[in-house]
């Protein structure tokens, strides 16, 4: 189970109890499921009772145990705890893998995956002013809200409804993808930077890390070819003992490129529970986006991108087989997780305008 499914299914819960009549709420739109927390336990922990207590006129507790009850016997569930005020703490089934569950659903869906239907059959009137951020703020806010299956139209009338912060002096000079990073990674309330910041190819820049990732991961499915195996989801074992995570140097040497970052962080061992670095961001790029549609907030998507490709960056170089290493599942699975991210990072540039690099 996938932290998407485990999500519908505690929504699942919601709905059945309120149908039930033991809760008196409207049903939330999504539930978010996240790993625990300090004294939770388990695969993975929500806070919908909170959430849903005070609507209720219910306390937490007996909200959360009345989803319990219904949790306990879903598929692919083992157990459910409550801890504190009221979080649910979700133990999945033993043989559940969220990491291969997650890369196999984001590898079938493809670019599409993250798109939902939470505006579905709803217009968004977006009236702009005449500025550039503006312009190109609304015109991505017409992409991401479209993903959602809604519609956005752009106007030029009053009462402006999206006024982001000019931009300072014209963008243009930096180039059509870093100034659409300039305009869309800040937040709407502060002021972009139009500076040659965005073109150094440096660690320090976060569109330079994003589109790098992006162009190794493409790197690493254009060797493994080459070495003769493709992607196949699985569980991701790193051990760190059989230097399997000792940096080296990808048969492509057109995206060897200093950036300062440390390609021999442990990034850990997915055996057990514990989750792989990756699980977190992958998993919450449908809510993301479904955040961005809905608060028109192009931003928020821009800055999940830095979060997956600071996550994937250190993990790539123990994706293929070093030296006398013949490549084996464990490199399969491992380059099905990478290329999931690739997805992720392709799919989140284009709704922003960006091109996402084969090489860089």
């Amino acid at each position: 189970m996938t932290p998407v499914e485990l999500s519908r299914t505690v929504l699942h819960a919601v709905r059945c109890a309120v149908d039930d009549g033991e809760l008196s709420v409207t049903v939330p739109e999504r539930v978010v499921v996240t790993e625990p927390g300090p004294g939770g336990c388990g695969d993975f922990a929500t806070n919908v009772a909170l959430q849903l207590a005070r609507p209720a006129g219910q306390p937490p507790r007996r909200v959360a145990e009345i989803l319990r009850e219904r949790l306990v016997g879903a598929d692919g569930i083992r157990d459910v705890v409550v801890t504190g005020p009221g979080f649910l703490n979700i133990t999945l089934e033993a043989q559940a893998d969220p990491v291969t569950g997650l890369v196999r659903e984001i590898r079938d869906r493809g670019a599409e995956y993250g798109h939902g239907d939470a505006l579905a059959g709803k217009v968004v009137a977006l009236r702009v002013p005449y500025e550039v951020r503006a312009e190109v703020v609304a015109d991505a806010v017409v992409r991401i809200v479209a993903t959602q299956g809604g519609r956005a139209t752009v106007e030029h009338a009053e009462p402006v409804n999206l006024r982001p912060v000019p931009a300072p002096e014209d963008p243009a000079p930096l180039g059509p993808d870093a100034a659409q990073w300039a305009l869309l990674h800040p937040a709407p309330h502060d002021r972009p930077r139009i500076t040659a910041d965005h073109l150094v190819q440096r660690e320090s820049n976060p569109l330079f890390r994003v589109r790098y990732a992006h162009a190794r991961i493409r790197s690493l499915s254009r060797n493994a070819a080459r070495l003769g195996f493709t992607a196949e989801p699985g569980p991701v074992h790193i051990d760190r003992g059989n230097g399997a995570i000792d940096a080296h140097v990808p048969i492509d040497a057109d995206v060897v490129i200093d950036t300062g970052i440390n390609t021999e962080s442990d990034v850990g061992s997915t055996t057990g529970n514990t989750p792989h670095p990756l699980l977190t961001p992958l998993a919450d790029h449908p809510r993301i986006l479904a955040a961005a549609a809905t608060h028109r907030a192009p931003d928020r998507l821009a800055r999940h991108l830095v979060t997956v490709a600071d996550a994937v960056l250190p993990f790539l170089p123990c994706v293929l087989p070093c030296g006398e290493e013949k490549p084996s599942a464990a490199h399969r699975a491992r380059l099905a997780l990478a290329e999931a991210a690739g997805t992720v990072l392709a799919g989140g540039l284009s709704l922003l305008g960006i091109d996402a690099p084969e090489h860089l």
